[in-house]
């Protein structure tokens, strides 16, 4: 029998860091961070997002971040050496824990995930841009 999403995300979570908002929004502000990846859908983006996020949704993820790829996107996949935050909703975000776990073993060497999400990031009052209010449990 195969594996099921929570063992995957168990496992994801076993190899990856993930970072408190509060630690997070402080590594921003001092340009600590290279990028910011929202690894949601293009509407959830739209509606709310950290500052400085680009979108790159989870199916689409190995595609852009692949620099032979003819979807490549060269602000993911110009340094795989860069600090990058990857994030989803919520905590503990399967699609933000996998994308690590992705871009890790496709070579990215420092991913970092946010613990809890968009949500705990609103939660501790930090900025978010959007159309739409943030998220709420």
């Amino acid at each position: 029998m195969g594996l099921t999403l929570k063992e995957m995300v168990a496992t994801a979570r076993s190899q990856t860091q993930e970072i408190l908002p509060d630690e997070a929004a402080e590594a921003d502000s001092r340009s600590q961070l290279d990028l910011i990846v929202d690894v949601r859908e293009p509407g959830e983006f739209q509606e709310s997002h950290l500052p400085r996020a680009v979108n790159v949704p989870r199916g689409v993820l190995e595609l852009r971040a692949d620099p032979a790829s003819p979807g490549a996107d060269p602000t993911l996949s110009a340094d795989q050496s860069a600090r990058i935050l990857v994030y989803c909703t919520r905590g503990p975000g399967a699609r933000s824990l996998l994308a690590a776990q992705t871009l890790t073993s496709m070579g990215y060497e420092n991913i970092e995930v946010l613990a809890g999400g968009l949500m705990a990031w609103t939660e501790a009052g930090l900025p978010v841009e959007g159309t739409a209010q943030p998220p709420s449990a």
